[in-house]
């Protein structure tokens, strides 16, 4: 009768001992070379890093991100569950007429080149969801934001006189050259016919 009582003892202590193990929290395993450890005080939190602009710069760079209205979704296309599970696509957007941080002549400019492209609020709407990675399409909108500025603070420059005058002497060139061309060709047209009454 011990033998029993004995076995239950020995297998109620076997329990207690995995279901203590089980509960204990195991230590996680970190990598000589892992985030943390490399950039310790680094965040993926988006924040806009403290710059004074120089003032007789029409645009630097500098985009203020607390300007922006920046939203995620489902992206569309190829990639499995993935499409459905992780919001990548993403969607940058700000008020034209609104941005301060733009000089007024590239807030103009804006307009112009893309005003077909405001929605009715005014809103300027920049997409991405050329990768799977939210950051990357981030950046990736923030990179067309910063050429179509670029693109906009571009002044045309005026072409000088002399200039202006070659490229008048290049067309007035190609212009009695083709004239030259047109006789000669008439001229072969003229010779190919046969001679007519008159000429005989």
């Amino acid at each position: 009768m011990a033998m029993p009582v004995r076995v239950n003892n020995i297998s109620r202590m076997a329990f207690t001992a995995f279901y203590s193990m089980l509960s204990k929290r195991p230590m996680a395993y970190k990598s000589a070379i892992s985030l943390e450890t490399l950039y310790p005080n680094s965040s993926l939190k988006l924040t806009t890093p403290s710059f004074t602009p120089d003032p007789k710069e029409k645009f630097s760079g500098y985009i203020p991100m607390d300007k922006l209205d920046i939203s995620y979704s489902a992206s569309s296309g190829p990639g499995g569950q993935n499409v459905n599970k992780v919001h990548t696509k993403v969607d940058l957007r700000f008020k034209l007429s609104e941005a301060d941080w733009l000089h007024p002549d590239i807030r103009e400019k804006l307009m112009e080149l893309h005003g077909k492209r405001l929605t009715k609020e005014g809103y300027l709407i920049i997409r991405s969801d050329t990768t799977r990675s939210q950051q990357l399409n981030l950046a990736d909108c923030m990179k067309k934001l910063r050429s179509m500025i670029r693109d906009a603070a571009v002044t045309q420059r005026q072409p000088a006189p002399e200039t202006l005058e070659k490229i008048r002497q290049r067309h007035l060139n190609a212009a009695r050259l083709r004239v030259a061309v047109k006789r000669e060709e008439s001229l072969k047209r003229g010779l190919r016919q046969p001679p007519t009454v008159v000429d005989l």
